[in-house]
Parts: C-alpha cells; structure tokens; sequence
C-alpha cells in the first residue's frame, strides 16, 4: 500500500519535505494558500531529482504522486504522517493545528518544522496534544538525514516512536531529544556561532567571507563527520578527552567571546552583513548555489557512505533497509530462462560528456550480475577466501542502444555452456524491454593457491550444472559468438 504524507505549509522546508517523502515512494499532498506554491516546489523537486538518487546505490522507488490541496483537510485526509511548516508564528500555528485535528486520523503524527518552538507551546489548546512534536529538519531536507525530534511530557510515546520510524523510512536519522528547549539542540548551538560571527564583522575582525572559509577549509569538514566533542578528543592525543579538557579549559574564562554581550541589531548592522554577502555570493543565483550546494553534499556525503562514517553510516543502513525487499526482485533458483541476476541505476558517476552511460559501466554493470550469479552457486566471497575463483577469461560487449541519467536497469543472465572448469555467460542488459546492451563471457574456475584452472567444488558445480540443465533448450541468444565487426 502506498502511504499518504500531508505537508501543510510549501516553502522552502515544506518543500524539501515533499521531495523526501515523494522521491522515497510516498504520495505526498502538499497545501499552502501563497499561488506560487506549485511552481516553488517544482524547482525544488528538480533539484532534488538530480540529487538524491545519487546518495543511493539501489535504484529509488517509484516516485509517489505529488498532489497540492485546496484545503488543509483535503491534504490531511487518509494521511499517515503530517508535516507542518508553517511561518514561525505561535498563533499561526496554532490554528493549523486545530484545523488539522478536525480531519486527521486520530493517532495519525504531527510533526512540526519550528525552528524555535517547544512542543509544549505547539500543544496548548491542541485537541490531541500527544500527536504533536517537533521534527525539526535542516535545509536540504532531501538531502541532509538530520531531524530534531522533541517530545514535550504531553507526548505519546507510540506516537513518537511510529514518527521516528517513519522518518528512517524515508531515509532521515532521527535525534531524540529528551528534554524541550527553546530552538532544541542544533540550532541553541548554531546561535552561538552566528552571534560571535556578528561580532567579528561589527568589529571589522573578519569578513562573511573570511569566516565562512574559516569554516568550510577548516573544522566544518571535520565537524561533518566527527561533531564538535569526537573532535576535540582526539585532538587530546592518545590521552584523550581529559587531557584536552586540562589543557584547554582554563580559556574558558579567557576575554576571547562576547557570547554573552549582543551586538545591536540595527539597520547598520544589517547592511553591513548583508553588504558583504552580496559582494560574496551574489553573483551567483539562489538555484544556482543550491545546485552547488547539493553537488558538494553529494560529494561529501558518499564520501562518508564509503568509509561508513557519520552521515554516510545513515546512508548506507537506508541502503540496507531497502535491500532486502529490493533484491527480492532477482532470481534465486534455476529456470528455464535468463536469470534475473542484478537490478540497477544509472548514477551520475556512470555517465560521460554526452550525458550517456560511460562504457566502463557496461562492464560494470555485467559484473553485477555475474558476481551475483556466483553468489547465487555458491561461489561468492566466503569461496573466494577458501582460495577458489572464477576469473574472466574472455569478454565481448555489444553496445546496442543508450543509457542515461537516472534510467533503471536489469541485468540478465543465460548459461551457453558449462562444465566442471568453466561456464559461458550471457549477460542482458536491459531498460525497460530495451537490450542496450549484451556481454559474452567465458569465466574459467581457479585454484588461487597453484594458480591454474581446476575443477569446481562439488556444491558449486551442482547448483551450476542445475542452472545449465534448466537453460539447455533455450536458443543461442542472438549475437553470441560473434567476433568484433562482424556483419550480420
């Protein structure tokens, strides 16, 4: 069944929650009164097109159906999960959630977007005060897996648990703060940051510029992946933590900060900040620093997803969530027919100059499908350890048609022939009922110790003498055996 998410409230945050829910398989109804609502949210949905899928290494679910409402109960009804993000006004938000009550299932989460707000204020007057928290999420909100999820003692706690799972659903990395307070966690400690930040500009110490590289060459990477406490202790040395605190602790009371003394917010101030980011940033449009934006976190967060590191470790547990009702698409016992061995995307890593798939990744793509027809008799990496494999012996590939950005792709395979030695593969692949291409393979069977072909171990060459059986009466496929230019 697909599930329903209600955003009530499309800007910038609302926005990049539809895209999350949308592009995770959701249908998503969006209700927001400002008449530019729907084109907003479809550049935002652009963006988020040509970037989250690149975070994934198994293709994305079918896109949900994007809807926009006429009314906060049209978006709401048959919801499973609501969203607001509404302007940051108490009484504004108020009402939403009173009209969101009248038509939500009962039971149905409410979460908010508020940057500022506890939950225990967002509950007052509220109908059902224990469906309603805080689930404060970072721009992009396709992007960045980070949401603040704050209970106030008024909470239900099934609630809250069922919005936590959701949220890991749609590939989000739920902190659970324990206690309310004003702005929660992330943003009481970006406050601070942005305050001495003033200062420094006020006091003609550094420019925006001169403090954003501050950040973006220097500890913004290592905060990225380590936080603020992980970082300081190794920055302790092999004694950790308590010799960083010995060392550096008595500054605390150093003059160095003026945290506890606001500058005037003024016009003067205003123009001076707002000044100096113009002259920063501002040749560049508001689309187009999200385009590169986006492109940098996609690089560095399938950085961090390779080494299985902070954010990318939520990455690649997402990843491994959806594998097992992914990979249940592949075939696992012999047939009659080609094996569906592989299911794939093309990312933006796999294409070239012309947009098209690079011819690396057809290859790619064929070893994907016969590492898992290895796995599939018994020859994956647990028999490579015990010192047997099948090396490639011979290939020839056929490009037949164009893959490209964001296309879905199967990989097929069909045994020519096979004995105790070797086997001949077959390898389709397909988009859609599209072959754009085929690849001719002959594998030989390795002892890895002496380094010369050997027969099989007995398991392993039973379950692919069963697939070559299965597969015997079928015709030699079309273009096997053919030699490199040879006409038709």
């Amino acid at each position: 069944m697909t599930k329903k998410a209600a955003i009530i409230g499309g800007g910038v945050i609302g926005g990049g929650w539809a895209a999350r829910f949308l592009l995770n398989g959701w249908n998503v109804s969006v209700f927001d009164p400002d008449p530019q609502a729907e084109r907003k949210i479809s550049e935002v949905m652009a963006n988020a097109r040509a970037s989250l899928p690149a975070l994934s290494d198994i293709p994305m679910p079918k896109e949900g159906v994007l809807s926009f409402a006429q009314t906060i109960t049209e978006a709401v009804e048959g919801a499973h999960y609501i969203q607001e993000s509404v302007s940051e006004r108490l009484d504004l938000k108020h009402r939403v959630f009173a009209q969101i009550q009248q038509s939500a299932e009962l039971g149905t989460p409410i979460g908010s977007s508020t940057s500022g707000f506890k939950p225990s204020e967002l509950q007052e007057n509220a109908a059902n005060p224990g469906t309603i928290f805080v689930a404060h999420p970072f721009n992009p909100v396709y992007l960045l897996p980070l949401a603040e999820v704050v209970p106030s003692p008024k909470s239900d706690p099934a609630v809250i648990e069922k919005a936590k799972l959701i949220l890991k659903e749609i590939g989000m990395f739920p902190l659970h703060i324990k206690k309310e307070i004003d702005a929660h966690i992330a943003d009481r400690f970006l406050e601070a940051v942005w305050r001495e930040a003033l200062w420094l500009v006020k006091d003609g110490v550094a420019t925006t510029e001169e403090i954003d590289e501050s950040i973006r060459m220097g500890f913004g990477l290592r905060w990225g992946q380590m936080g603020l406490f992980e970082t300081y202790r190794v920055a302790g040395g092999e004694a950790g933590m308590k010799h960083f605190m010995a060392q550096f602790g008595p500054y605390l009371t150093a003059p160095w900060t003026k945290l506890t003394d606001v500058p005037e917010f003024n016009d003067e101030l205003v123009d001076l900040i707002a000044g100096q980011s113009d002259a920063q940033s501002g040749h560049h449009t508001i689309r187009e620093l999200e385009r590169i934006r986006d492109s940098n976190l996609i690089g560095f967060l399938r950085a961090l997803k390779d080494r299985n590191w902070g954010a990318g470790k939520v990455l690649r547990e997402h990843d491994e969530a959806r594998a097992v009702a992914f990979h249940a698409e592949v075939d696992s016992a012999p047939k009659d027919a080609p094996l569906v061995m592989a299911q794939m995307q093309v990312l933006p890593g796999w294409i070239d100059y012309n947009g098209h798939m690079t011819e690396s990744r057809y290859y790619f793509a064929n070893s994907e499908t016969v590492d898992a027809f290895l796995r599939l008799i018994g020859a994956g990496m647990d028999y490579v350890a015990a010192g047997n494999s099948f090396y490639s012996a011979e290939t020839h590939i056929r490009h037949l048609g164009e893959a490209k950005l964001g296309d879905k792709l199967t990989g097929t395979l069909q045994l020519i022939s096979a004995d105790e030695k070797r086997f001949r593969s077959f390898v389709r692949i397909l988009k859609g009922e599209e072959c754009v291409a085929t690849i001719e393979q002959l594998c030989l069977h390795v002892n890895m110790a002496s380094g010369k072909s050997a027969p099989a171990g007995p398991q392993v060459w039973a379950k692919l003498k069963s697939i070559a059986d299965a597969q015997a009466g079928l015709p030699l496929p079309e273009g096997a055996g053919r030699a490199v230019g040879q006409k038709k």
